[in-house]
C-alpha cells in the first residue's frame, strides 16, 4: 500500500514563492506518473502538473512559465515550485501518484495554498 504525504503549503504575498513536496513510502517497484491537483472551494479538482518516471511534463495553461515540477526517483519524491504566485492560485493542493500498469491512483492528503496581501 502506497501513502503519500505532502508539505510546504502555507500563506504567502502575491508574486512570492512556495515549494510543495510530497514523498511516497515504502518501497516502489513500477513504473509510475505523478502529479500535482489543485481544487478551489466550489469548483472541480483540475490538474496543474504532471511528471512521467522519464522526467517527460505537462502542465496547466494558467501556471506556464510560474510553476516547475520535478521529481527525485531516489527518495519517490515529487516538488512543485511555484513562483509569481497570483490570488487565483489559492486552493488546496493534492499530490497524485499513477501506477502505469494497472492505472491505480493513490492521493495526499491535500495542502492549503492561500496567496493573499
Amino acid at each position: 500500500q502506497v501513502q503519500l504525504t505532502e508539505s510546504g503549503g502555507g500563506l504567502v504575498q502575491p508574486g512570492g514563492s512556495l515549494v510543495l513536496s510530497c514523498a511516497a513510502s515504502g518501497s516502489i517497484f513500477s513504473i509510475y506518473t505523478m502529479g500535482w491537483y489543485r481544487q478551489a472551494p466550489g469548483t472541480q479538482r483540475e490538474l496543474v502538473a504532471a511528471i512521467t518516471s522519464g522526467g517527460s511534463t505537462n502542465y496547466a495553461d494558467s501556471v506556464k512559465g510560474r510553476f516547475t515540477i520535478s521529481r527525485d526517483n531516489a527518495k519517490n519524491t515529487v516538488y512543485l515550485r511555484m513562483n509569481s504566485l497570483k490570488p487565483e492560485d489559492t486552493a488546496v493542493y493534492y499530490c497524485n501518484l499513477l501506477i502505469i500498469a494497472t492505472s491505480k491512483g493513490y492521493w495526499g492528503q491535500g495542502t492549503q495554498v492561500i496567496v493573499s496581501s
